[in-house]
């Protein structure tokens, strides 16, 4: 038996639901102040009294102290203006430098220039350079590759294009081959500014080592590169509250996962792949980081129920702030993958760079979380519509007063009554766009549940695009 979740506080995130490993009392906030030290009677110091009549030998020992007095002092402001001058040149150039950092190395300190980005050659420490030099834009999919002589990203015209080349470019973003859903031919666009082609004069290896620019593509296609079948779903546009709730229908959501640690719901999820599901760094952190711990379940609408998935290894987002909730992303890979033989198990989509979302895109939330503040969780799954806030509307005063950042996004109801709440953490904010389910977020805070002026805030899954793909890369 579990015991009780933690009361529900404004401001400090959603907590997860029954966490057995958590034995810190949410009333023991007062530290005793320190006892200060009994009184001790100061002890009296006494100077040697010096006679004011002294020999000349002594007046001459007086003078030459005085004089290296003098001189010593001489010695340290010219020392100390040295000191000064070289601590104001190496900030200035420090920040010379910094403010000429073209291309910054993930997450370490390490800057390389913009013709070392995806030049072939790994110069960050971990070899970040060489990971997101691939990429999908759009909602249309088109595949673009990063030029380093030009600095820019270049969409992959279809002249020079041969079908082998799609499964391996994707196998390189980090999905398996056996994900792989085709090549589609895209007409190209006003906003697709530069383009490449695949040069057939050298071998292929990787794609963006593998190209040349041109100016323009003769055939007037670009490649549509599905690396997976996302975003799949037999939901119809209505509307609902998972804070007063409206339950869902099978397939409606089949990427949501239930995340449970000894069969018991303390988090939800999102499946991007087969073998990878995001979630929040929030649910992980602390001693519930340890991939043992938990079990996926995938498939059903109850919260007891679905097809059991045990987790290989947790990784959550290195920057992620416990106290800010900024940066607030996980992953969990499994030991063994998914099988997407039905309507009910399906991976939603990541979001393509530059997705044509608006302040007010309507999206949807859902989860076994809380159907009301300071309630309990749901056993069925349920959904809820809510519209997209722009951050500067949600930094306001009135709402959350300016803590709310690039890795954030808010979502919901300024009037209250819609929202995602306890037990709901780390599961998807998606929208349908293009015909297709996008991740935009995953359940990161919020101040209270569906109250006025304090909608949701989830993380901001665009961003976080390039740690994904290099998590997937990295532990295939």
């Amino acid at each position: 038996m579990y015991p009780n979740p933690p009361p529900y506080y404004d401001n400090n995130g959603y907590q997860p639901e029954h966490n057995p490993y958590d034995n810190r009392s949410p009333y023991n906030i007062y530290q005793p102040y320190p006892i200060p030290p009994p009184n001790v009677s100061p002890v009296p110091q006494y100077l040697p009294q010096v006679s004011p009549h002294q020999s000349v030998a002594a007046n001459q020992h007086a003078k030459s102290q005085t004089w290296c007095s003098s001189s010593r002092q001489k010695i340290i402001f010219v020392v100390a203006a040295i000191l000064i001058v070289v601590v104001i040149a190496a900030v200035l150039c420090w920040y010379f430098l910094s403010s000429k950092c073209e291309k910054k190395c993930g997450t370490s300190s390490t800057c390389v220039r913009s013709s070392q980005w995806c030049d072939g050659t790994g110069d960050c420490p971990n070899g970040e350079d060489e990971t997101y030099c691939v990429r999908l834009y759009g909602k249309g999919f088109v595949l673009q590759a990063y030029s380093p002589t030009r600095s820019e990203w270049l969409s992959v015209c279809f002249d020079d294009w041969n079908q082998v080349y799609g499964p391996l470019v994707c196998q390189s973003m980090g999905y398996k081959k056996s994900s792989y859903n085709g090549t589609i031919l895209e007409p190209v666009t006003s906003d697709l500014n530069g383009f490449a082609s695949v040069n057939t004069s050298v071998a292929f290896s990787k794609l963006h080592t593998s190209i040349r620019t041109r100016n323009s593509c003769p055939s007037g296609r670009v490649i549509s590169l599905r690396c997976i079948d996302c975003g799949q779903s037999t939901k119809q546009t209505t509307s609902g509250r998972i804070v007063g709730g409206t339950a869902a229908n099978k397939g409606d959501w089949p990427w949501q996962v239930s995340l449970q640690i000894g069969q018991s719901h303390v988090c939800g999820g999102s499946i991007i792949t087969p073998e990878w599901i995001v979630t929040a760094a929030h649910c992980v952190e602390g001693n519930l980081a340890s991939a043992r711990l938990w079990t996926v379940y995938a498939g059903s609408l109850q919260k007891s129920g679905g097809l059991a998935y045990f987790v290989e290894r947790v990784i959550s987002h290195p920057n992620y702030d416990s106290e800010t909730k900024n940066n607030d992303i996980a992953l969990m890979k499994l030991k063994t993958s998914l099988s997407f033989t039905n309507n009910n198990i399906k991976p939603v989509c990541l979001p393509n760079a530059e997705m044509p979302w608006t302040e007010t895109q309507n999206c949807w939330i859902s989860g076994w979380g809380y159907t009301y503040q300071g309630g309990s969780t749901s056993s069925v799954l349920m959904a809820a519509t809510v519209p997209l806030i722009s951050s500067s509307v949600c930094n306001t005063p009135s709402v959350y007063n300016g803590v709310i950042t690039s890795t954030m996004i808010c979502a919901g109801s300024l009037s209250g009554g819609v929202d995602t709440c306890q037990g709901d953490s780390g599961g998807p904010l998606v929208t349908k766009t293009n015909n297709f389910w996008w991740l935009v977020g995953d359940t990161s805070w919020g101040a209270g549940c569906a109250q006025r002026n304090k909608p949701g805030v989830y993380g901001n899954v665009t961003v976080f695009l390039e740690w994904i793909y290099y998590q997937m890369q990295t532990y295939t």
